[in-house]
């Protein structure tokens, strides 16, 4: 939903997703930001929540029900550029987004057109996922579970958390949270969430997220440090804009935090993606969007 998670599975450009990962994905980025929360507690029907500010919860719970109500109904799909810089590559893409599923295209490494080889291996790529009916049954049995996590990821934001408004104008509401003493994380990866803490921004014009941002306060240490450990001071920041009247996407999103597990191996993230050029997409399944792709320049 507003996220797609660190790990298990980072946001790999190369992966092309199914129609049920897109209608999720302003949610989805909310998943790298929490790292580790990836498989959240399903139900916590015995928890006592800690007080957040009336009107606080209220402008809260009215944004998760427009973001679960978008995501069910909302069935535009979308072309656009896609730039993703990390430690191992400066990328940008060409995205394309069908009823069926989703293509990228890899169009420039390191500030730079990529070269003929290149795009060679890209057209051999796309095509070998347009022909094999078996890779994209494991993309859309693996978006579904994606999905179903971050919905409930979303639905649990007001138990998590205390909500307190910060300030309004009449365009927005920004909203701080911080980590609820009530909530019992049941297991190592939901232990993040205790100590998490940031702000909201939604949208007055139909209750939609429009940024989300926030920082782990302190380190977290998973076997007491000696099997992995989250750096304290990682930040992560999701901005949503409209890309077209009542159609809110992910523009940008920045995930900079830092770790380790056992043998050093990281488990943090540091990457930031910026999405531009938004149009509809006039592609009706992954075959028109393959040769849109390859007469784009």
């Amino acid at each position: 939903m507003l996220a797609n998670a660190v790990f298990p599975g980072s946001c790999h450009p190369e992966r092309s997703e199914g129609p049920a990962a897109r209608r999720y994905s302003h949610y989805r980025r909310l998943q790298p930001a929490l790292i580790a929360i990836s498989v959240l507690v399903l139900a916590f029907p015995h928890i006592s929540r800690a007080q957040s500010q009336p009107k606080a919860q209220e402008a809260l719970e009215a944004a998760v029900q427009s973001e679960l109500a978008a995501s069910r109904n909302d069935k535009s799909v979308w072309r656009y550029r896609d730039h993703d810089a990390s430690p191992e590559k400066n990328a940008t893409y060409e995205t394309i987004e069908t009823p069926k599923g989703e293509l990228k295209r890899l169009i420039e490494l390191n500030g730079h057109p990529i070269d003929d080889g290149a795009r060679d291996r890209e057209t051999r790529r796309i095509a070998d996922y347009v022909n094999d009916p078996s890779a994209q049954a494991r993309e859309h049995k693996a978006s579904a579970h994606d999905d179903a996590q971050a919905e409930e990821m979303t639905r649990m934001l007001s138990r998590a958390f205390t909500w307190s408004i910060a300030s309004q104008t009449p365009e927005f509401i920004t909203l701080t949270y911080r980590p609820n003493p009530g909530f019992d994380p049941p297991d190592m990866e939901a232990h993040v969430m205790s100590i998490m803490a940031g702000e909201m921004i939604i949208a007055r014009d139909g209750n939609r997220i429009r940024t989300l941002k926030g920082a782990l306060s302190q380190d977290v240490k998973f076997g007491f440090g000696i099997f992995g450990r989250l750096k304290a001071g990682g930040t992560f920041d999701i901005e949503r804009r409209q890309v077209a009247p009542g159609h809110w996407e992910i523009t940008e999103s920045h995930v900079h935090i830092g770790g380790h597990a056992l043998l050093f191996k990281n488990i943090g993230q540091q990457d930031d993606e910026v999405k531009t050029d938004w149009k509809p997409s006039t592609a009706n399944n992954l075959r028109e969007a393959e040769e849109q792709l390859r007469e784009s320049k």
